[in-house]
């Protein structure tokens, strides 16, 4: 026999050996590994110059694959630190100053409830949640020398928790006022000795995005005022319409604040299927596609809005034949009860503990106040269709077909700023909000026992505060009230018309700087929209300046010695031009006073001087001398951007470490349109952002759209990486980078092109 012919006999018969003895189990795992090699072989990862991810596939599964997979390079630590708190399971890795959160995650049993609803899916969105799960499993096989802290392998109902805790358990829960460590008066812990007392339990010290040690901490310095520390993260969008356009063009400028470490960090990325898929934009690590940004035919943004999205209900178990029984109009109800058990990471290795929950018809008892139990319930939080209808709003080809898409109001909050290829502009007061008695206040906890305090439905989306192609040819909204959305007298929703419960919020700052730079030109170029994206005007220094002068002015009559020491200073200010750059002293001086005044700790310190505005700004002189030798201090030197690690609390900032000047400043309070969070940094000279423009793009829908936009670091996470810090630059500059959408401008500005 032919050597030939014993190698062919020899490799048949491995083969049925293999098939033989091999399990199903491996056979399947064969299986499974085949089919996700076969999809990555049909993705194609183009990164561009900035490191930013276009992924090109056949079909929508294949390019969330392909994206997930990307997100995975850049960031994987992110990604699976965020799951990690969604699956409550956060304390395996923290230890005892996660148990909080932990125990608010398994009280609103996000695992349970995403588990349920993954099952009745349908076949498309289980599509998209077993391909954001395979591109991260597949990371993971592909590249052993990441290795997870405690998720091996993801599943594919994970992206539904992910979602559950990134919308509701960090954003709307937090709205109704409970703290995470009220928790503890809500559950027992079940012990061996017998049950215990939650309320008197070991007490966690916060969840990982509220850290001890790192860089969010540092936002709460123990000096009194000055700091910055209780920043507040807002967003800016607008639209421009055809009329308002040079172009003739609509065009968008999307702007949410968001922090620049931790779960709510935004990433940048591009899919493109050969279904017509052709979303671009920015989302949160570990999400499957884009969650606002542009496609062809249009594009839209969000700011945070409050419309009444969640309520408290006080329960009254008071039916001394059975604990669990709480009353109800002239009876009782009798509520479920179940344990958990949550495992938690000590010195001595991990210590697995049990607690006992319940919950009424309401929802889930989350804290005790007063010896009184309340309940919460969330607009849509178990019947969670956000993924879905944010997938729908990116295959939207026009503005009918883009509204349907939001008349689910199954993403149950946020301001919707939509443009438009047709040249449509759209604002809406976007909210899943319950139908109530309005004799009720349902700002505060309502009796649980009172069956007129139910919800009643939901609102649909024509009942909801909104502008449709403003005659002004602008809209607006900055987190501000939505009834001053375009120019006054213009078109604007009228607030009598809206049930109080629905739509709140006054006007503010960064709302006023942005209808005067809305306001003040005929016409905008798209160069013109670039510019205004960071606009350093300070809109407050015209109104508060002059009130402090006036003061100056009285105490020189009334105390010469005491007025000269702030002579200098006020005189800065007074021929300030009110627009802050980083060799600005006065935009320092204006920032810290401002903001200092604001304080109670302030108001307090100021109580009995007739000079309090002066009062202040001695402070802060004296503030700014302490540590930096002179009151002279421009606002570059002080207000910087640096990247440390992507968590927020493994690593402080450093006055010793790289960094650069950012003009922008804190829009609350000030109202500047470059928005720019940096609290003090413990032990640290400078200040360093946490929050404010972080994903920043503009947006002219042409034939073919244009974008321009920046992340505030870089795409990747890596320090090692060239682009950890590479857009950095241009946010200091003020600047944009390109935002290549068409597979022709994306290959003349390739950097590399791949498969996972």
């Amino acid at each position: 026999m032919k050597k030939s012919a014993l190698i062919r006999m020899a490799a048949f018969a491995a083969i049925l050996i293999t098939l033989v003895t091999q399990s199903p189990l491996s056979r399947a795992a064969s299986a499974q590994n085949a089919a996700l090699e076969k999809i990555a072989r049909s993705v194609t990862i183009y990164r561009d110059n900035w490191g930013a991810p276009h992924v090109y596939g056949p079909t929508d599964a294949s390019v969330i694959f392909g994206f997930v997979y990307a997100q995975a390079e850049d960031n994987f630590w992110q990604i699976e630190d965020s799951y990690i708190q969604a699956l409550g399971r956060a304390s395996e890795v923290y230890g005892e100053q996660s148990l909080n959160a932990d125990l608010t995650n398994r009280t609103l049993e996000i695992v349970k409830i995403s588990q349920a609803e993954y099952a009745k899916l349908s076949p498309q969105m289980k599509d998209i949640c077993q391909a954001t799960a395979d591109g991260l499993n597949y990371f993971l096989e592909k590249n052993p020398q990441v290795k997870p802290r405690l998720i091996t392998k993801f599943e594919p109902w994970h992206l539904l928790a992910f979602g559950r805790f990134a919308q509701y358990q960090l954003f709307i829960y937090r709205q109704s006022g409970v703290r995470d460590a009220e928790i503890r008066g809500a559950v027992q812990e079940v012990r061996a000795e017998g049950p215990g007392d939650g309320a008197t339990g070991r007490q966690g010290e916060g969840a990982p995005q509220e850290p001890r040690d790192g860089v969010m901490e540092q936002a709460s310095s123990d000096r009194p005022v000055a700091q910055l520390g209780d920043y507040v993260i807002g967003s800016n969008t607008w639209a421009i319409a055809p009329a308002k356009s040079a172009s003739g063009h609509a065009m968008l400028f999307i702007n949410p604040h968001q922090p620049f470490f931790g779960p709510g960090q935004w990433i940048e990325g591009h899919v493109h299927s050969d279904s017509g898929w052709n979303m671009s934009g920015a989302t949160f690590p570990g999400s499957p596609f884009p969650s606002l940004g542009h496609n062809d035919n249009l594009g839209w943004s969000h700011t945070v809005n409050n419309p009444d999205i969640i309520d408290l209900w006080i329960e009254k178990f008071d039916d001394p034949k059975n604990p669990l029984n709480y009353k109800y109009g002239n009876g009782y109800r009798a509520a479920t009860e179940w344990t958990d058990t949550i495992k938690i990471k000590t010195d001595k290795g991990v210590e697995t503990r049990t607690f006992k929950f319940r919950k009424t018809h309401h929802g889930p008892v989350v804290a005790v106040r007063d010896g009184n139990p309340l309940t919460v319930r969330m607009a849509k939080f178990e019947s969670y269709g956000v993924i879905e209808q944010r997938y729908l709003m990116g295959k939207a080809r026009n503005f009918k077909e883009f509204r349907q898409a939001m008349s689910r109001l199954d993403v149950p909050m946020f301001n919707t700023m939509y443009a438009d290829r047709q040249g449509n502009i759209w604002y809406l007061y976007n909210g899943a909000v319950p139908k109530r008695d309005q004799k009720y206040d349902w700002l505060k906890p309502v009796d649980g026992s009172d069956p007129g305090a139910e919800w009643q439905g939901y609102h649909t989306i024509d009942e909801l505060p909104q502008i449709f192609n403003p005659p002004s040819g602008w809209a607006q909204n900055c987190n501000a009230t939505p009834f001053l959305a375009t120019e006054e007298g213009k078109g604007n929703p009228d607030a009598s018309k809206f049930p109080k419960y629905m739509a709140s919020g006054n006007d503010n700052a960064r709302s006023r700087i942005s209808r005067r730079v809305l306001g003040e030109k005929a016409k905008f170029s798209f160069d013109d929209l670039a510019r205004s994206a960071f606009d350093t005007r300070v809109i407050e220094a015209e109104a508060q300046i002059p009130p402090l002068a006036a003061e100056w002015e009285k105490l020189k009559t009334q105390d010469a010695a005491r007025a000269e020491k702030t002579a200098e200073a006020v005189a800065a200010l007074k021929s300030w031009n009110g627009v802050s750059a980083i060799d600005s002293v006065p935009m320092t001086v204006f920032t810290l006073w401002f903001y200092t005044s604001l304080q109670s700790q302030a108001q307090a310190m100021t109580k009995n001087d007739p000079y309090p505005k002066i009062a202040v700004l001695e402070y802060v002189l004296g503030d700014l001398a302490k540590s930096w030798g002179t009151w002279k201090v421009a606002w570059g030197e002080i207000s910087r951007i640096q990247r440390v690690h992507t968590s927020g609390n493994q690593e402080p900032f450093s006055d010793d470490k790289p960094s650069l000047p950012v003009a922008g400043g804190p829009g609350d309070p000030i109202g500047i349109v470059f928005n720019f969070y940096a609290p003090v940094a413990k032990g640290q000279k400078r200040r360093y952002g946490i929050a404010g423009h972080s994903f920043v793009s503009v947006v002219e829908f042409g034939p073919e759209p244009r974008a321009l936009s920046l992340i505030q670091f870089g795409q990747r996470a890596d320090p090692q990486s060239k682009h950890y810090f590479d857009q950095a630059e241009l946010y200091s500059k003020q600047r944009f980078k390109p935002a290549w959408f068409t597979l022709d401008e994306i290959k003349a500005n390739l950097e590399r092109a791949y498969h996972p």
